[in-house]
């Protein structure tokens, strides 16, 4: 269900930065903040959450899980995989499963059956294969004669420095890390990795690379797989626009007979595409045509039948007849694909099938830490912390603007 093995830590550094903006902000109307609001076990999002001391968490992983941070829950190969990692991704891999939702849901609903498997289970064994696919990474890596790049640590050392100086202290700065399951070491060690594999993934498909996607390759993952494709139309509207109930007889045959002659003047024109815009401009009455004035890019099942059915029998630069649908009166164009909007895709898919036969090749076992965690449970801990880091965060806001009044006042 959930693949954010390929999610890198690469993304960690905007992650970070826009938590502790949003803390400083209130985060009334966040993400993290809805999360952080209610979540239990049994899915109830009207839950109180209990909030955490913080002057008494020494290792955020122990305070969650009940598990220090160096446990070994699990080895893949020589590697060992230790519950700050895992908790790390369990902790990202529900954040993103919550995110779906917009704040609309605030707890997870554990218990569901995906098939043999409860919700649950699934986020567990996600989360345990990101860890083993990062564990691995340094190992590939020294195999292809890579390493991370010397200025990873330098440049976290700054980010962490000006984030200190935004939220008021590096004590501040560490409690927002714990929000996310990490510390400085963690979040070092994720960006080297991340960068490892953005090395590999660039060795193995980058462009010069003997598997580089061809913009063959791209295109029909993107056509076949995706069903991707981009068509604009020149729309003669058959419903009044406000009301949307039927034109009288007389007006849609009016209008059947002017898109008639629009298409006679495409099929008879040197540059059909360029007079389509022409026409297009002058006469759809597309209610999106100011939106998306180069068309629409959709997939099967997004755009009308008689529109998909129609753009999908052209092929790129064709016009279509008059095709009639309950809105009126469709002349449509089929535009080409851009290989360049999918070829990250497609190398991101490629990596993952290529990673998970590396965890497959090394061999994945667990520890008894692993097999008795308890996502659900960890998750409340953790929304415990969050709440308890977002009232640190308001009071150091609160703490600041009052000074700033005082300042004010005095001067």
């Amino acid at each position: 269900m959930f693949h954010f093995k390929r999610l890198g830590a690469l993304t960690l550094a905007l992650a970070l930065a826009a938590t502790a903006l949003t803390g400083c902000g209130g985060g009334g109307n966040s993400s993290a903040s809805s999360s952080a609001s209610g979540s239990s076990s049994q899915g109830d999002s009207s839950a109180q959450v209990e909030s955490i001391d913080l002057a008494q968490v020494t290792d955020p992983y122990l305070a969650t899980s009940g598990l220090p941070g160096d446990t070994v829950v699990a080895r893949i190969g020589d590697s060992d995989i230790t519950a700050a990692e895992f908790l790390y991704w369990a902790s990202y891999g529900t954040d993103l499963y919550l995110s779906q939702f917009g704040g609309y849901l605030t707890s997870v609903p554990w218990d569901t059956d995906l098939g043999g498997i409860t919700m649950a289970e699934q986020m567990k064994e996600s989360s345990l294969n990101a860890a083993a696919f990062y564990a691995l990474l340094p190992v590939v890596a020294q195999q292809e004669g890579l390493s991370p790049a010397a200025d990873i640590q330098a440049q976290l050392d700054q980010q962490l420095a000006e984030m200190a100086d935004q939220v008021g202290s590096e004590e501040l700065v560490t409690h927002v890390m714990w929000y996310q399951m990490l510390t400085p070491e963690l979040y070092l060690q994720l960006n080297q990795r991340a960068d490892l594999h953005m090395q590999l993934q660039n060795l193995y498909f980058g462009e010069g690379s003997d598997s580089y996607p061809t913009d063959a390759e791209v295109l029909a993952y993107a056509q076949d797989e995706l069903g991707v494709y981009r068509a604009k139309h020149i729309l003669l509207s058959t419903i009044d626009a406000e009301t949307q109930e039927p034109l009288d007889e007389a007006t849609v045959a009016e209008k059947k007979a002017t898109a008639d002659d629009l298409l006679a003047q495409l099929r008879a024109a040197e540059d059909p595409i360029a007079l389509f815009d022409e026409l297009m401009n002058q006469y759809s009455e597309d209610p999106g045509l100011t939106a998306y004035p180069d068309g629409y890019t959709a997939t099967s099942g997004q755009m009308l039948p008689e529109f998909e059915e129609a753009a999908l029998a052209l092929q790129d630069g064709e016009i279509s007849d008059v095709v009639e649908s309950d809105y009126g009166y469709h002349i449509i164009l089929r535009l080409p694909l851009d290989p360049a909007d999918y070829r990250d895709e497609v190398v991101a898919q490629r990596m993952q099938v290529l990673s998970d036969s590396w965890i497959e090749e090394y061999g994945l076992e667990t520890t008894e830490s692993y097999d008795q965690f308890d996502l659900a449970a960890f998750w409340d801990s953790l929304t415990a912390l969050k709440t308890a880091v977002q009232a640190e965060l308001q009071a150091a806001e609160d703490s600041a603007e009052a000074d700033g009044a005082s300042s004010s006042s005095a001067s």
